[in-house]
């Protein structure tokens, strides 16, 4: 008993000693005094300095050996930008603060930026969030921006748009500073993903419920269904509000919000949270940690009473708080004092009197340095801005239900978690969770509609002659109306379909009186340059002379001049038979037939009677040896046992060459092979042919330029002309724009090919006026309905024959080349190479005697190992077997002359 109460006194007496220590050690710290410039009403200014409180109590109790301790001196705005700078002033020239927290608008942080430029006194700014050139931190080394700037949330925003392909948006914002600040860099991020602001609708911070009323009817009457929304919480409130009155939170429509909104939205009453059910709303993530919740756990405790719920702004004032504290103490305690400072009653707003902090410079740079993980995230300065963090997308529903259903991070964009990498999926929002939409809608919303009062778009079309495939005209039986159909328009309304609004249009044929086109095809374009026309949809060729007055769109055909000629028979040539090898094939296949009929030679030559005679004989044999290993004739027999490995290597190599060349010389005459019957216009300027041209085209000018004779040139009016003067001779080729020359060949000249191209076009394109939105629309609607295969399937419609017109790929028989065999005849050449090289050593290591005794020159030696090589050699295995073979067969003749058959002619 008595020793435990000991140990409690000891106990006791050691917390006690402690806690003198410490307040020992916050005497004998240096006092560092802080400016406070916040508006005491409102949230953020009672929510700041609260948070502020907390963040040094906090800091200190877990660095209690810091020499330095900041003071706070706290100033009310009064949310006025005046009362706000007079009280930096205030605190710089008579309190003499080493730092000043809490500008709380920009407009508020302008002008203290600049007192804190002149004074060298860093400002921090925890909600100054509007971007401005005067707080840039090449302008201001002195202002901190601890908070995201409102920049940083438009490209969370392009990305959503960029999911649902929504091509066009109305930007409903506060007419104010702040709603103003972010319209450049909305601009400029929904421009980079092809996405056009089409509305941008300033609303007064005091308008009236009938001017937002009309301000939103206004908006009902466009087409886009896409509305950013950003502003105050207060006049947010009242402007989704009134759009739930009149119709606009229903099924269809979009709305995004800012997140100077979602940032706020438990401040917002019931009835506006139910009025914006359905909408999307970007926020700063804050990441769930320990730190953060045992920081709620007090602030529940001491603060929410007065604050109803934590909010970034108060998260980045006390993460300030903590930056500003680390940097007080990298610092040093040295120096904290100011030079020329002004203490002079009745000066205390004189500029000119303006103190100069001696310590301000190294405070800044330690500001800039100062990095850790705070509890509203990674705090990081970066140019005096907090390095950019991950934004939440959260969809808001009834009853102030929010769902969060993405992130979005510098590095991986658009997710559904934090933890996934962005997919790549051509599903609609593949990376945003289920969203439910005004209307309470399930389904993605096109983003636009179709204005019952909208003017149709005036699109004129060429008048073609005869029956085309570009343009044609259908009548429907039942009434007077005629259909457009054909090529060209067919790609124009798949590409429409892709448009992310509806387009509202009707083609008006440029024709006369008496229904011919009413001028050329220049003429119609000019149509567009006066107004006459919105757009031309036809064949229409991008010249770079009609781009002067008018907008193109991406070719939608090959860009290409062509040239069309008559097919040739190929398979009735005398020479045929050469066709199926190249003549490198040819050529090395002989030369393997002498080589190997020499290696046989010099293998068998000594010990086969067969390679022996004179010279023509001897020749003669080793080349019919070799030539007849092609169709296995040959009657000479091989004896040595490498001759023979030899020959069985070059017969497997026979094998393969004749039943491949056999196999091609049989596709060749059985298949038909046909030809153009000229491969390119050299051919037709030497033969001095007529060659056909399009009537009024850009073709003409082209073939002169080509060195064309002008009195071989010939016209013609339309596809169908064009192949009546190929099938009655007047033409040998034609020349035109590579979709022309499809429709020729597959329905009026099927026996024509195209050849080429042989000059470069631009190929047909849509025209629109200069500088027209729907041009580059239509533009990147030809790309998608490539990269999806639509444009080929309208391709394959209109000119592919249901008589298939002969592939041109297959006028190029598949000839056998020497780089198909050239492994074989390099594992011949190498058996027969190796076969002599051991025969060769074996010689001359069995003469070894004769040609190491012999006294004469190297060349004399070199004769005699000749001549001894052209001798029989009587001790080879084979010689001997020969020998016994003749010398039985002499026996055996020699026994039938003594013993006669009796059925011999002795007989008789």
């Amino acid at each position: 008993m008595e020793k435990s109460t000991v140990l409690f006194f000891f106990f006791l007496a050691l917390c006690f000693g402690l806690r003198a220590l410490s307040a020992m050690a916050d005497d004998e710290a240096v006092k560092v005094k802080v400016g406070v410039v916040l508006d005491s009403n409102s949230l953020i200014g009672k929510m700041g300095l609260s948070f502020m409180d907390m963040a040094l109590s906090d800091f200190y109790e877990f660095h209690k050996n810091y020499n330095t301790r900041l003071t706070l001196f706290p100033k009310n705005s009064m949310g006025d930008d005046l009362e706000a700078t007079a009280a930096a002033l205030e605190l710089i020239n008579k309190e003499e603060v080493e730092a000043i927290v809490g500008p709380q608008s920009s407009s508020q942080a302008a002008f203290m930026a600049d007192l804190g430029k002149k004074s060298h006194v860093p400002i921090i700014s925890f909600s100054a969030t509007t971007t401005m050139q005067s707080l840039s931190p090449r302008r201001n080394p002195y202002f901190f921006r601890a908070t995201q700037i409102d920049s940083s949330q438009v490209k969370p925003i392009a990305s959503i748009f960029k999911e649902f392909n929504w091509r066009q948006a109305v930007i409903i914002h506060s007419d104010d500073q702040y709603g103003e600040g972010i319209l450049p860099s909305m601009r400029d991020a929904l421009r980079e993903i092809n996405t056009h602001v089409a509305d941008e609708t300033a609303i007064p911070q005091s308008a009236s419920d009938d001017r937002i009323a009309k301000q939103l009817y206004r908006l009902m009457t466009m087409q886009t269904r896409v509305f950013v929304v950003h502003m105050s919480p207060e006049l947010g409130s009242r402007v989704f509000a009134m759009a739930k009155e009149i119709g606009m939170m229903g099924s269809g429509y979009i709305w995004i919000i800012t997140d100077g909104m979602s940032n706020f939205l438990s401040e917002i009453d019931d009835s506006a949270m139910e009025a914006m059910s359905g909408a999307l709303a970007v926020r700063t993530y804050i990441p769930i940690t320990e730190k953060l919740e045992d920081f709620q756990r007090r602030w529940r405790r001491d603060f929410e009473k007065e604050i109803s719920e934590l909010n970034i702004f108060g998260l980045r004032a006390y993460d300030a708080i903590f930056a500003l504290a680390k940097a007080v103490e990298r610092v040093g305690t040295t120096e904290f004092i100011f030079k020329n400072s002004n203490a002079v009653s009745g000066k205390s707003t004189d500029l000119d009197n303006l103190g100069v902090s001696r310590n301000g410079p190294r405070l800044s740079e330690a500001l800039s340095k100062t990095h850790f993980k705070g509890i509203a995230g990674d705090f990081r300065m970066v140019e005096g801005q907090l390095k950019s963090s991950t934004y939440e997308i959260i969809n808001i529903n009834h009853q102030k239900n929010i769902t969060t259903v993405g992130f979005w991070t510098p590095e991986n964009g658009l997710t559904q978690t934090l933890n996934s990498t962005k997919m790549s999926s051509n599903t609609s929002a593949a990376n945003l969770s289920r969203i439910i939409w005004p209307g309470d809608s399930s389904s993605s919303p096109k983003g636009w509609v179709s204005p019952i009062n909208e003017k149709k778009l005036r699109i004129g079309i060429p008048v073609k002659s005869g029956v085309s495939k570009f343009i044609r005209e259908i009548r429907d039986p039942l009434s007077s109306n005629t259909k457009k159909t054909g090529y060209s328009i067919d790609i124009f309304e798949a590409v429409v379909e892709t448009l992310p609004y509806a387009l509202n249009y009707e083609y008006i044929r440029y024709a006369n009186d008496v229904g011919v086109m009413a001028g050329s095809y220049d003429d119609l374009i000019k149509q567009v340059q006066r107004g006459v026309y919105d757009a031309v949809v036809g064949d229409i060729s991008i010249r770079e002379s009609r781009s002067s007055y008018v907008d193109f769109t991406l070719p939608y055909s090959e860009a290409s001049v062509s040239m069309v000629v008559l097919y040739q028979d190929n398979n009735k040539k005398a020479w045929l038979f050469l066709k199926p090898l190249t003549l490198d094939l040819w050529l090395t296949s002989g030369f393997f037939f002498v080589f190997i009929g020499l290696v046989i030679w010099t293998l068998e030559h000594r010990i086969n009677e067969d390679f022996r005679g004179p010279p023509s004989h001897e020749i003669g044999t080793s080349f019919w040896f070799a030539f007849s290993t092609m169709v296995y004739a040959q009657r000479e027999k091989v004896e040595s046992n490498l001759a023979r490995f030899v020959v069985i290597v070059w017969l497997f190599v026979v094998l393969i060459l004749t039943q491949s060349y056999t196999a091609s010389l049989t596709s060749l005459l059985t298949v038909q092979k046909l030809e153009p019957t000229f491969n390119d216009m050299k051919q037709l300027k030497e033969k001095k042919v007529n060659v056909g041209y399009p009537n009024g085209s850009f073709v003409l000018d082209l073939l002169i330029t080509e060195g064309f004779d002008r009195s071989k040139l010939v016209i013609y009016n339309n596809m169908a002309h064009c192949g009546s003067l190929f099938l009655n001779g007047t033409i040998a080729a034609a020349f035109d724009e590579v979709p022309y020359l499809k429709d020729l060949t597959t329905t009026y000249c099927t026996n024509c090919t195209i050849v080429g191209p042989m000059m470069k076009s631009n190929g047909f394109g849509y025209v629109f006026p200069k500088g027209s939105q729907l041009g580059r629309d239509v533009s990147n609607g030809i790309l998608n309905i490539m990269e999806n295969g639509v444009l080929q399937e309208i391709e394959n419609k209109w000119f592919k024959s249901n008589i298939s017109s002969p592939d041109p790929n297959s006028l190029i028989s598949t000839r056998l080349g020497l780089e198909s065999f050239w492994g074989l005849f390099l594992l011949s050449g190498a058996v027969s190479l190796s076969a002599v090289i051991i025969a060769l050593a074996r010689f001359v290591h069995e003469r070894r005697h004769d040609f190491n005794l012999s006294t004469d020159s190297m060349w004399k030696r070199f004769l005699l190992l000749m001549k001894n090589f052209d001798q029989k050699d009587h001790t080879s295995p084979a010689f001997r077997r020969n020998s016994r073979d003749e010398i039985r067969d002499e026996n055996r003749d020699e026994s039938r002359e003594a013993h006669p058959s009796p059925t011999s002619d002795s007989n008789y």
